[in-house]
């Protein structure tokens, strides 16, 4: 070839170089674990690291302890605990590098005898309620963290010694799931005990069948409470019945007792006034007792010789 060809040559490589060196800040490269980054010691795991396309180098370090790999992953095939640890990466296109990815946190996990994990008020609870979730220790740690599975990241918290209460506030079908808890050491907080034993969280939800069923209840006990203060006359067509028919008959009992209450009340009271005005009363007998009876009409009688000398009848039969 000659050396004006290899010239131009050269020349358009490096034309379609810079075309292809993209313009702007580059993207950060995402990196994960697999199958996890909750790693049983003795168990394998890949960390891998992934950028665009024309990426041309990647760089994957363990932070805080000087070492570096300038390869897309790496493959652990027996995990130890110096290899637990906090790791990031980051990719080469040209002259540049991008910034550097989000940290995986590996965790060597059976460093330490599992503790417990319980449900309170139970494992099965309707939706809406609270549900907490308490991890247990025999041993003396001040970490504690939750774990679901599907969920890529753990649930952490500092808790006092021995125990830790998870709160699950108002609770849903999404929170579902199979649960462990792990307890750890504020001084390796990479070095975390075995799982506690599986506990399976599940949270039921009204259905539609449900949902019209306690509608229904609702109506019905509201249609209740007011056939209980409301008395509903029916038609005359229409006898009452059930429910209806029993206020309708207490309600007659009423009136007929309270009708027959002043109807004694009445003939009391005519009874009372009737005696009253047979007997007359007590001053009029009593001024009749005491009244003086009439005198008694005088006799004449033909003035004889007999009647002489006595002024009058008075004189008679005396003798002086």
């Amino acid at each position: 070839m000659s050396p004006v060809l290899s010239a131009l040559f050269c020349l358009g490589l490096c034309l379609g170089r810079v075309i292809r060196v993209p313009e702007g800040p580059l993207s950060e490269p995402s990196l994960q674990a697999l199958p996890s980054s909750l790693v049983p010691l003795g168990r394998p795991v890949t960390i891998r690291c992934q950028g665009p396309p024309d990426a041309e180098l990647y760089r994957l370090e363990k932070l805080k302890s000087g070492r570096y790999f300038d390869q897309a992953e790496i493959f652990i095939s027996a995990m130890e605990r110096d290899q637990a640890g906090r790791y990031r990466c980051s990719y080469q296109i040209g002259m540049r590098w991008s910034p550097p990815s989000s940290q995986l946190e590996l965790v060597a996990t059976g460093t330490s005898p599992k503790p417990s994990l319980s449900a309170q008020p139970s494992t099965a609870v309707p939706a809406g309620v609270t549900v907490t979730l308490r991890c247990q220790s025999q041993y003396g740690f001040d970490q504690f963290a939750l774990y679901k599975e599907g969920d890529t990241r753990p649930f952490k918290t500092p808790e006092r010694w021995y125990r830790a209460d998870f709160p699950i506030v108002t609770v849903t079908a999404a929170h579902s799931g199979i649960y462990r808890c792990y307890s750890f050491s504020s001084a390796y907080p990479y070095l975390w005990s075995a799982p506690s034993d599986p506990l399976e969280l599940v949270v039921t939800e009204f259905t539609e069948a449900s949902r019209k069923l306690n509608h229904s209840i609702a109506n019905e006990a509201s249609t209740t409470e007011v056939s209980r203060n409301i008395t509903v006359l029916p038609k005359e067509s229409d006898p009452p019945t059930g429910l209806a028919l029993q206020h309708y008959t207490k309600g007659n009992l009423a009136r007929i007792c309270l009708g027959a209450v002043i109807l004694i009340l009445l003939v009391g009271l005519l009874a009372e006034d009737w005696h009253s005005r047979r007997k007359p009363p007590m001053m009029h007998r009593i001024r009749a007792a005491h009244r003086p009876l009439p005198p008694l009409p005088q006799t004449q009688k033909p003035q004889g010789r007999q009647d002489r000398g006595r002024p009058d009848g008075h004189n008679r039969g005396f003798r002086h």
